[in-house]
C-alpha cells in the first residue's frame, strides 16, 4: 500500500478525501469519505475537522509513509501553504496563516509530504486525464459552488486562470457564480431567505422566482463565459461544482 496517496478537495462547504493510485491514475473504490465543514469557524475548529476526515481515511489504508494532496479555493499561496483569502465568506480564520505546517502538525507527517494546488486547475486536470476533456490539447473549466473557480489547459499544461476576482457587471465574477449570489438574489426577489441551492431547487415546483433567478444566472454565465471562450478559443468547456448538480435548471 506504499504507493498510495491520499487526494483531498476542500471547498467552502465540504471536504472530500479518497485514496488514490497516482501511477495507474486511479481512485481506490470505497474509499471516499465526504464531510461538511464550518468555513466560518476558528483556526483550530477547521484545521481539527479536516484533519478528522484525512484520518478516517487513512486508519482505513495505513500507509508506512503518509503522503497527501489537496486541491483547494485561492487565493493561496500553494507552494508555501499560506492562506491567502479574505472576505469570500470562507476561511477568513485562515487569512495569513501556514495552512501547511498546521496540518502537518495536526496529522504528524511532514511538510514535505503535503502539496497543495488550486481546486479549480485540479478538477480541470482530472477531467482532461480520464474525464470529459480527455483527449483534448485547449479546454476551459469553471467550478461553481461556495466560490468561483476557473482554470485552463492548452499543450498540456493546466493552471489557474483565477477570474474569480475579475471585474463583471457591477462588481466581480465570483459575486455572482456563487453561492451567496443565489442567496442573496432569492432575498431581493422573495423577501425569503434560503441557506444554499439545493434548498431553491427543492422549492422550483411551486415558486416562479426560482425559474427567474436561474434565467438572470443563465443569462450572466453566458456573458462571461463568452469573454473566457473569446479569450482562451478552448475546443470544450467543462462545468464543475456543487452549483453544476443543478444544471438541467440553467442548461439548455
Amino acid at each position: 500500500m506504499d504507493s498510495l496517496v491520499l487526494g483531498i478537495d476542500i471547498g467552502g462547504s465540504h471536504i472530500t478525501a479518497a485514496m488514490t493510485k497516482p501511477e495507474q491514475k486511479l481512485i481506490v473504490q470505497g474509499s471516499w469519505s465526504r464531510k461538511r465543514v464550518n468555513a466560518h469557524g476558528t483556526t483550530r475548529e477547521i484545521i481539527h475537522s479536516w484533519c478528522a476526515s484525512i484520518n478516517e481515511v487513512f486508519q482505513l489504508y495505513p500507509v508506512k509513509e503518509k503522503k497527501i494532496g489537496i486541491a483547494l479555493p485561492g487565493p493561496f499561496d500553494y507552494a508555501n501553504g499560506i492562506a491567502l483569502i479574505k472576505g469570500l465568506d470562507k476561511y477568513d480564520a485562515l487569512y495569513g496563516q501556514n495552512v501547511k505546517q498546521l496540518l502537518a502538525d495536526e496529522l504528524q507527517i511532514p511538510v514535505k509530504n503535503i502539496r497543495m494546488m488550486n481546486d479549480a486547475a485540479a478538477f480541470l486536470r482530472g477531467e482532461v486525464v480520464s474525464g470529459a476533456g480527455h483527449g483534448y490539447q485547449d479546454v476551459i473549466g469553471i467550478t461553481l459552488g461556495t466560490g468561483t473557480g476557473t482554470a485552463r489547459h492548452h499543450n498540456g499544461t493546466t493552471e489557474d486562470a483565477n477570474l474569480g476576482p475579475s471585474p463583471f457587471m457591477d462588481s466581480i465574477a465570483d459575486e455572482y457564480f456563487s453561492t451567496r449570489w443565489f442567496v442573496k438574489r432569492y432575498s431581493q426577489l422573495t423577501g425569503k431567505t434560503v441557506n444554499d441551492v439545493k434548498e431553491l431547487i427543492s422549492l422550483s415546483k411551486g415558486d416562479d422566482s426560482v425559474k427567474t433567478l436561474f434565467g438572470e444566472f443563465t443569462d450572466h454565465l453566458t456573458i462571461f463565459l463568452k469573454q473566457f471562450i473569446e479569450t482562451d478559443q478552448p475546443e470544450v468547456i467543462i462545468l464543475g461544482g456543487n452549483i453544476a448538480q443543478a444544471s438541467d435548471f440553467f442548461l439548455a
